[in-house]
């Protein structure tokens, strides 16, 4: 067929369709398409094809008529009759016209990101059309088709033109669908869209809550198999995604909901979603032949390589019981019957453990919350794991201790069990069977009569030792039990092949030095379906796969007479947020638009419920790291022997008092210790009023320094934000020294903002009155990370101490080598504060702050009135606090803030340069910041929640603040290593890329 110009296309339409229109030459692979503006803005749709396809025509133009009498949650194309009331109108000898309405839209191919919320909306699209089609027939429907996935078969004559790995593949799944196809053959038939790819689904231009807004190109409709169009979608909605099962799900499970699919159709639907992949690579090498300079016969190619790879290593089993689950149906088909086999013949714990005498099981908590198993440093010493054991088996000596099934453990949130999924990182954390917790050597019996099926020990990966697996007969098939962390010696007692009956010797349990230095302990596991393996199997599975493992291993409690699920339920999430809204504090509030349960710290981590790791750049409370163990331990020895007050004499907190001054500049020499940086900030104002005899305070704009009374009265980030009522009459506030986007910009703005400080004395002297004291954080955090101008304090502060008055340097967020090139973030300004503030880092989320002050200051507010702090000084405290410090030295925490607060801000710079979104950088250290504008300098607060939002689901959490909400924070421990900052700027690189990030 010749083709077509836009002039003529123009002409076309004008001459049969009285419409006139700009036309523009679209891509398309049977028809020619001329997208039809109009002056107005109206725009159509021309597509011209070939008169011997008339009666295919027929069957598109019936089918959209058919289509525009339904209510569906997308938009269809409808038909434009041309002047003489005709849907087709021959233009030529061997060409017809089609016009149709435009649908509005972006391609599915274009959008990022496709989330499972817009997945999910395409099963329900999806399931819709399919629900629409069911009754409607057309001859033409009946065509034969390469692109019907029934006709499939057709791609095996070029099998031979792969070769390797490709070739394996496509002659696996063509293998498989030849396998397939009696039972195929027999699943029920619809007309169908037949390809749903993603240049045919578009999403609307609502890049904040996307959603599927129109099909189109019904040129490839069918009558076939039903079950063949949600192939062929999940075949496209889940291409460039490292988990395409996960993603399928996501659409299945909609789409099931609008046309039920049976046990058969979904047996089928892994084979067909990999031949419609085998079908799109085979099609385009020859269309590469025949077209070598047509691009868009192979858009798809690379995409469907890459998904067909990893659609080919997901297991074929266990994607068909992921489809039965999503659709309702037991995962694995014998659950039920398993369940009613085991409910019928039960056994006591002693056919497996005959030599153990117990009354009574307990069930341990090793959670990954779990108080009992301590921290990293705890859980990783094999001697206090097994002492701890011994001494809860000492304390119940009738018992038997066990755990595990489903039971979700920090031991697996390490590298090895890491994987990349849809939403970030992700952790197979979640126990499959149940651990019995029993001395070394102890005798293991069969349950059941048996054939040994899997003797396998790896010498060269000795983390879970010997391992056994027993094949058992029931109702006409079989199951399995997995016995692992066995003793060397267990593997000369059995073959593979050999019977075994109920109550026979098969192992023992291994010693902890034949098991990766685990404590002694079986993992027993109940398995209806091995998938394959004939050496190992998975023992921890991920949270979100969890209704699939527990049908495909089943709670080992099924089959015991004894009740070994005696852990008391905790909580859920709703039930958490229920409590929290009636009967906790109406000021607290959750981050995140969903919030986090968190149970556990580790290092530069936040751990949730289910164990997913979260790289947290927003706690500088724990400054060395969440649960540093030498932090733990100093706090829990000096805890075991004394914690009282200051007026007994004590080394702790002398020694703390020494160490804490060694960091300080010599002229501040008195220390007050107290319990939190208000408490802190609180004792200061008080210091400043009782030295000077003064009230009045100057502090900047967008400040924070705590929540008691005194503090808030200087803390404009407070009582000029939501729900203030502005600051009193003896507060007076300065300008934010923002030297990007404040009142004054440029090198030397700082002499412009310091200025107001002046006058404000001055005006006091006017009226008779002098200045009390200035207070400033030495960066100003909540109002967005603010580093003031270079000369901004050194003017400040000799315009307040030459009137009198006292410096406050507020070091609550940025201090304790954060800086990196400094211990205290004054230091960067050459300035000598009166009094210096600090909390937070300084007990690593204990509770301890500190008052640190001149001679001079402590003499005068030594008025004859003791200052007592019950808590203030304990030896806990100190001794917690000495550790900190320690750490830092040990560990040259401050030295790592230099280097890779350096590397991460010229990292952020560089990303800047690609994404102009991110107006500026700042910070030292690690105490960073950047801010999102327009290219107007407007601020973006929209977008900034979203990039938080968004980093979360990526599994970093970061925060967000500045008086426009515009401004993200990034103040991690300050163990953060470079690998952190590398992860952090390639996350941030996703999100940046992103279509809702773009559009600003």
């Amino acid at each position: 067929m010749s083709k077509t110009s836009s002039k003529i296309a123009s002409q076309i339409a004008l001459e049969y369709f009285n419409l006139k229109a700009k036309s523009t030459t679209l891509n398309s692979y049977a028809d020619e398409n001329f997208l039809l503006e109009t002056d107005s803005g109206e725009k159509f749709l021309l597509k011209i094809s070939n008169e011997a396809a008339k009666e295919n025509l027929d069957f598109q133009v019936r089918l959209l008529q058919h289509l525009s009498g339904m209510k569906l949650p997308c938009l269809i194309a409808r038909t434009v009759l041309d002047k003489n009331g005709n849907a087709l109108a021959a233009i030529s000898r061997n060409k017809t016209a089609r016009l149709l309405s435009w649908i509005p839209g972006r391609l599915w191919a274009t959008v990022n990101p496709k989330t499972d919320v817009l997945r999910n909306n395409l099963g329900k699209v999806a399931g819709t059309l399919t629900t629409a089609l069911q009754d409607f027939e057309h001859p033409a429907a009946h065509r034969r088709l390469d692109w019907d996935l029934a006709n499939a078969d057709w791609t095996k004559r070029y099998l031979n033109r792969f070769s390797g790995e490709e070739k394996k593949m496509i002659s696996y799944f063509q293998q498989r669908f030849s396998e397939v196809e009696h039972t195929y053959k027999t699943l029920p038939k619809s007309v169908v869209h037949n390809d749903l790819n993603d240049y045919n689904i578009l999403v609307s231009e609502d890049i904040s809550n996307p959603s599927v807004s129109g099909i189109i190109d019904f040129g490839d409709a069918v009558y076939t198999q039903t079950i063949n169009d949600l192939a062929i979608a999940l075949a496209y909605a889940t291409m460039n995604l490292p988990e395409p099962l996960s993603a399928a799900l996501d659409v299945v499970s909609a789409y099931n909901k609008q046309y039920k699919f049976s046990e058969n159709e979904l047996a089928c639907l892994y084979v067909l979603v990999g031949m419609r992949l085998v079908t799109t690579v085979v099609s385009a090498s020859l269309k590469k032949e025949e077209f070598p300079n047509d691009e868009y016969f192979v858009i798809s190619e690379k995409p469907a390589w890459d998904l067909l790879k990893k659609w080919f290593h997901v297991n074929e089993n266990f994607a068909h019981y992921s489809f039965r689950k999503a659709c309702g149906f037991t995962a694995h088909p014998q659950e039920l019957a398993f369940k009613l086999w085991a409910e019928n013949n039960q056994i006591s714990l002693k056919t497996v453990f005959p030599t153990i005498h117990f009354d009574s099981v307990i069930n341990l908590d090793m959670s990954v919350g779990s108080t009992l198993l301590g921290n990293l440093s705890e859980y990783s010493d094999t001697a206090l794991s097994e002492f701890k054991l011994s001494q809860s088996r000492e304390n119940n000596p009738q018992a038997i201790l066990l755990n595990g099934y489903l039971e979700v453990r920090p031991f697996y949130t390490t590298k090895a069990f890491k994987s990349e999924g849809n939403n970030g990182p992700q952790y197979r954390t979640v126990h499959l069977g149940t651990d019995f917790w029993l001395p070394s050597q102890t005798p293991v019996h069969a349950p059941f009569d048996a054939t040994v099926k899997i003797i396998h020990h790896n010498n060269y990966d000795k983390d879970y030792g010997p391992m056994l697996i027993l094949e058992h007969q029931f109702e006409g098939t079989c199951f399995y039990t997995l016995y692992g962390h066995l003793s060397l010696s267990s593997l000369d007692i059995l073959n593979v092949g050999q019977s075994v009956k109920q109550g026979e010797l098969i192992g023992y349990i291994g010693t902890s030095s034949e098991n990766g230095n685990w404590a002694p302990h079986l993992h027993f596991q109940i398995i209806l379906d091995l998938l394959g393996n004939n050496e190992n199997f998975n023992g921890v599975a991920l949270p979100y796969e969890i209704e699939i493992w527990k049908s495909i291993c089943p709670n080992p409690n099924l089959i015991f007479t004894e009740e070994l699920d005696t852990k008391e339920e905790k909580p859920s999430e709703t039930d958490l947020i229920d409590f929290r809204k009636e009967h906790l504090g109406k000021g607290l509030s959750l981050s995140y638009d969903k919030p986090l349960h968190i149970v556990r710290g580790e290092g530069v981590y936040l751990i949730d419920i289910e164990g997913r790791k979260y790289l947290d750049t927003v706690n500088n409370v724990n400054h060395v790291g969440h649960q540093h163990p030498k932090v733990v331990a100093a706090g829990q020895r000096q805890m075991a022997v004394l914690n009282t007050n200051t007026r007994y004499l004590h080394e702790e907190i002398v020694a703390y008092s020494k160490a804490l001054l060694e960091k300080l500049p010599p002229h501040l020499s008195v220390i007050h210790i107290v319990n939190s940086g208000s408490e802190a900030n609180e004792l200061a104002l008080r210091m400043a009023k009782t030295v000077t005899g003064n009230e009045d305070f100057i502090a900047i704009e967008v400040g924070y320094h705590g929540n008691t009374n005194a503090v808030m009265d200087v803390s404009s980030y407070k009582f000029d934000g939501y729900g203030g009522s502005g600051g009193p009459r003896t507060t007076h506030i300065l300008p934010l020294p923002d030297s990007f986007r404040g009142k004054y910009t440029g090198e030397n703005c700082g002499l412009d903002y310091s200025k107001y400080a002046k006058e404000i004395i001055e005006k006091l002297e006017a009226q008779g009155k002098g200045i009390a004291g200035f207070i400033g954080e030495s960066m100003v955090s909540c109002g967005g990370q603010i580093v003031p101008p270079s000369n901004y304090f050194k003017e400040v502060y000799k315009h307040v101490q030459r009137a009198g008055g006292i410096c406050i340097a507020d070091e609550v967020q940025t201090g304790f080598g954060r800086m990196g090139k400094t211990f205290w973030a004054f230091e960067l300004y050459d300035v000598l504060p009166d009094i210096v503030t600090m909390g937070k880092p300084a007990g690593n989320g204990h509770p301890l702050a500190i008052v640190a002050c001149t001679a001079e200051v402590a003499a005068k507010f030594n008025t004859g009135m003791e200052y007592f702090n019950t808590f203030g000084g304990n030896p806990v405290s100190c001794a917690i606090g000495k550790a900190v410090l320690k750490v830092i030295d040990e560990e040259n925490l401050q030295h790592n803030a230099l280097e890779v607060g350096g590397f991460l801000k010229s990292e952020l710079k560089i990303l800047q340069k690609e994404f102009p979104i991110i107006a500026d950088v700042r910070g030292e250290g690690l105490f960073l910041g950047f801010e999102l504008t327009n290219s107007n300098k407007e601020p973006l607060p929209m977008h900034t929640s979203y990039l938080s939002n968004r980093m979360k689901q990526l599994g970093i959490l970061m925060s967000i603040d500045g008086p426009d909400h515009n401004v993200m924070k990034i103040k991690p421990p300050v163990v953060f290593s470079k690998e952190n900052a590398t992860e952090l700027i390639t996350r941030l690189k996703t999100v940046f890329a992103e279509d809702f990030m773009r559009a600003f």
